[in-house]
């Protein structure tokens, strides 16, 4: 690689990725990826880990505070360093090839991949509301293998046909997948923000639960919600991963970078004032999270308007969730292919289609084991397993901005984080600090999630073999 980050492709004569995209089209990406099922089950979780109104809605500042000063780091990492695939690019030029596979083999298995078939289901429930026969999870087929069992149903076969409806979106060029991301962000955006003023406007809340007595919060307990809340802001960094493909990226990577982070930030803060609102912080803590895929908004809208907005909140919710799988569908696999363009993961994934100039292999592989996902129906587990892992690597690729600073002084830095060093120190001191306290209290999930990192070195191993074999044949 050129030192002015530009890619440097194994086979001079393949086709590569194009510069497409501007700062609009990546803040939309980043919305999209952000704003998830996490805003509408985690403040429920949080209730309950911070008794106080006020101190709950600080957890939501701070965590978005902590997003956009990690958001600034990676605006730097992503001017210096202008390729596919975010942070697996950071910290493989920080800190060596095993911490950036390891980055993105977790993205592959469980961060994108199971991300996506969480949507997908829930997309399918939704529409079940409408049409019965879509959210029926009864299995009509099983297919036993070794480990698991496929499970086929009216309902996986709804989210089996969303995934591949994105996927061709996605394949067939930067062209398409723009105007669809767009428009789905732009659609999510509009209705939450519409849900906000409606529901302070004409939503039957009160004021008064703003002014309830809480009760204490330890320190513990607040780190411990932030993890969640961190959770729910993952996907600040969504823009980078499409670098490659951003034009004039030491402007526009930037600016889609704050303008989508900030956007999120003002939602979700707005969005917790809404459930205050509507239910006291009690009530918001005893919300049922196995309802569905939204309860807390379903559980506000019932509140603030009535029992009948259930269905107009259930198609809100399609397609807010439709744009969360489209922009993961489109962003996941440029980890993949960057990896593969490397030599670290299957060499096909690093292949781009001559005329759509999308990385399609990267994009099939990644959907079909969300489907499998989805029949396996093991994608909540690896999430709940590998959900601090998203902090960690976070945290890592941040601190790799120290690495790069202090090893590269002179390099060309359009865009440099706001706030260095102090900033960006805080951020990754805020990281161990909730990944400690999350190992600390819930040993048994991190443990299960730290075995299923790990167990992607040997297959690093192999293709570094690979890799070392191929350059001695030559």
């Amino acid at each position: 690689m050129s030192a002015s980050g530009a890619p440097a492709p194994s086979n001079a004569s393949s086709p590569s990725l194009v510069r497409r995209l501007g700062a609009l089209d990546g803040a939309s990406i980043i919305v999209s990826n952000v704003i998830g099922s996490g805003i509408f089950l985690v403040p429920a979780l949080v209730a309950v880990w911070v008794p106080n109104v006020w101190l709950m809605l600080a957890t939501w500042l701070a965590g978005g505070a902590l997003a956009f000063a990690g958001a600034m780091a990676y605006a730097e990492l992503a001017t210096l360093r202008p390729r596919a695939g975010g942070e697996y690019v950071y910290l493989r030029e920080a800190f060596g090839p095993v911490a950036g596979f390891l980055s993105g083999w977790t993205s592959f298995i469980a961060g994108f991949s199971g991300a996506i078939a969480l949507g997908a289901v829930g997309m399918a429930s939704y529409l079940g509301r409408f049409l019965p026969a879509a959210g029926d999870a009864t299995p009509f087929l099983r297919i036993p293998l070794v480990v698991v069992t496929l499970s086929i149903s009216p309902r996986t076969v709804v989210a089996l046909t969303a995934i591949a409806a994105l996927t061709a979106v996605h394949v067939l060029g930067l062209g398409p997948g723009r105007i669809v991301q767009n428009l789905l962000a732009g659609a999510k955006v509009a209705v939450l923000v519409a849900i906000v003023a409606f529901g302070f406007t004409i939503g039957d809340g009160s004021v008064t639960h703003f002014a309830a007595a809480g009760a204490p919060v330890t320190p513990a307990l607040w780190l411990l919600a932030l993890i969640p809340v961190m959770f729910s802001y993952s996907g600040w960094n969504a823009a980078t991963y499409v670098a490659e493909e951003i034009r004039d990226p030491g402007r526009n990577v930037p600016l889609a970078i704050a303008a989508g982070t900030a956007t999120v930030v003002v939602v979700y803060v707005l969005l917790n004032l809404l459930y205050v609102y509507a239910m006291p912080l009690a009530d918001l803590g005893a919300v049922d999270l196995g309802a569905d895929r939204a309860p807390v908004l379903d559980a506000a809208g019932a509140r603030l308007f009535g029992a009948g907005v259930g269905a107009a909140l259930a198609a809100a919710s399609v397609v807010m969730i439709a744009a969360s799988v489209s922009a993961m569908v489109l962003a996941g696999p440029r980890v993949y292919y960057a990896m593969a363009r490397d030599g670290q993961f299957f060499a096909a994934a690093a292949r781009v289609h001559p005329k759509y100039r999308t990385p399609v292999t990267a994009i099939v592989a990644q959907s079909i084991w969300s489907g499998v996902l989805v029949l396996a129906g093991t994608f909540e587990q690896l999430l709940l397993y590998t959900g601090f892992a998203v902090v960690t690597f976070a945290g890592a690729a941040v601190t790799a901005l120290f690495v790069l600073r202090r090893r590269e002084p002179t390099a060309a830095r359009p865009f440099r984080a706001w706030g260095y060093p102090v900033l960006p120190g805080v951020f990754v001191a805020a990281s161990a600090a909730m990944v400690g306290n999350e190992i600390w209290r819930e040993p048994g999930a991190s443990g299960a999630g730290l075995l299923l990192i790990l167990a992607g070195l040997p297959l690093h191993a192999a293709f570094r073999r690979r890799a070392a074999a191929g350059k001695g044949s030559e």
